[in-house]
């Protein structure tokens, strides 16, 4: 059985002081206690094993140690590159990063922020791509402005489309060099593998690959949309070699490397060679590319860094106007795509 928890109270009258005296010293009011009443408080918590009361603490000070770290999909590497960013730095300036996951939902990060104002935290970061939905838009950006006026501040790793500071990365620009590079081996048929179209990521990324295609005289792509997982990219080329629009195609890009991994399973499940038979490509670079085989052709997005940028940014008071920090794509050929 658990030793039982020492109350403030308890605190309070052993070292003979008010309730409020005693919370004014452990849960950090900004109110001022005399140096003599303050050790006295500090050295007979000590003595008798208090712990502080840590949503108390945060009712007092109205900010907490706590930084708020909103994500779609956790599982994706894409964002748990970016949150491993976001928490060096947190830890770094002594603070606690909470983890809320939405699966894409526009409704849950609204609920999650919500909460996280609640709970008083300082600061939150939202990692993860903007909805067509203006409506949920608008509920997100309302909850956003409750929590500033609370003494809070938000950071997006997305589009800068919230009036936050942003770091925005370079979807649309990484999309049509790549397609560019693509083209100039020599490929003239291409399918897209597109991800949910209300994504503005998803839109970007073939916007850009279009624009890119056209750039070097080449037609449109076959578009097949997905969901923005393993599974969703495996299904996306079953679709794509079932429809035999496949033998139009030498050259498929999957929106991000998620995806394309799925579709190489399903490329070699029919016994499509990869690149012999077919090319393929994907987006962002994520680690557990190193484990594919052909390793994978894609476009280089500094993924922990960005998770950086934002911390600092949402931890730096900085002035009213939003700040966004563009950050710029690479492309990187591999085995994965060959001359056709």
């Amino acid at each position: 059985m658990s030793a039982r928890q020492v109350t403030l109270a308890e605190v309070a009258r052993q070292a003979g002081v008010s309730l409020a005296t005693a919370s004014r010293v452990l849960n950090g009011s900004t109110r001022q206690v005399s140096g003599e009443l303050s050790d006295r408080v500090l050295r007979t918590a000590e003595q008798l094993g208090y712990v502080p009361n840590a949503s108390a603490q945060a009712l007092a000070r109205n900010s907490s140690s706590l930084v708020g770290l909103v994500v779609h999909d956790i599982t994706d590497p894409y964002f748990s590159c970016i949150a491993a960013g976001v928490t060096r730095v947190a830890e770094e300036n002594g603070l606690v990063v909470v983890l809320g996951t939405t699966n894409r939902s526009p409704d849950r990060e609204v609920e999650l922020l919500s909460t996280l104002r609640a709970h008083r935290a300082r600061a939150v970061v939202l990692a993860g791509s903007r909805t067509t939905d203006r409506a949920a838009q608008a509920r997100l950006a309302a909850e956003i402005d409750a929590f500033a006026e609370q003494g809070g501040r938000v950071a997006c790793v997305s589009q800068a489309k919230l009036g936050t500071d942003t770091v925005v990365p370079g979807n649309r620009a990484g999309g049509r060099a790549l397609a560019r590079e693509l083209a100039a081996l020599g490929h003239r048929r291409f399918a897209v593998l597109g991800g949910p179209s209300e994504l503005v990521v998803a839109r970007d990324r073939l916007a850009g690959f279009k624009a890119g295609l056209a750039d070097a005289g080449v037609a449109p792509p076959v578009v097949i949309n997905g969901a923005f997982t393993r599974d969703g990219g495996y299904e996306a080329a079953m679709e794509l070699l079932n429809a035999r629009r496949s033998a139009r195609a030498t050259c498929v890009f999957a929106v991000t490397d998620v995806m394309a991994m799925g579709a190489m399973a399903a490329l070699r499940e029919r016994g499509v060679r990869v690149p012999e038979d077919m090319s393929i490509a994907g987006f962002d670079d994520i680690p557990t590319l190193r484990d594919t085989v052909p390793a994978l052709s894609t476009v280089r997005l500094p993924l922990e860094r960005m998770g950086e940028i934002a911390a600092g940014l949402v931890l730096d008071a900085g002035g009213d106007e939003a700040r966004t920090v563009r950050v710029a794509g690479e492309v990187v050929l591999r085995a994965s795509t060959a001359h056709n």
